[in-house]
């Protein structure tokens, strides 16, 4: 898993008519493109529906790191806090 993200209608028909994955921002109140400053895209693969059809699961190519911290994946840490993930770009290189 890389990370986690909210996405509303716009967002998914976004997504769907580009291929590129869009979400929407709650804080920001705006759809965006993952990886429109960092050039670090999500390539839609296939896209999965839960049980309940409330939640959405996607298979996606990862260009460069889905996290902002400059890590591959959101989930870089253990519980404990123990950094289990690598860096892999300087983020104020590139935000």
């Amino acid at each position: 898993m890389l990370m986690v993200a909210y996405m509303n209608d716009e967002a998914l028909k976004k997504t769907l008519s580009t291929g590129t994955v869009h979400y929407w921002s709650r804080s920001r109140k705006k759809l965006w493109k993952k990886g429109e400053s960092s050039g670090h895209l999500q390539i839609l693969k296939e896209i999965f529906v839960d049980c309940d059809g409330d939640a959405l699961l996607l298979k996606i190519e990862q260009k460069g790191g889905a996290c902002h911290t400059g890590y591959r994946s959101c989930f870089y840490r253990s519980i404990d806090g123990k950094i289990i993930g690598e860096r892999i770009f300087d983020p104020d290189e590139v935000y």
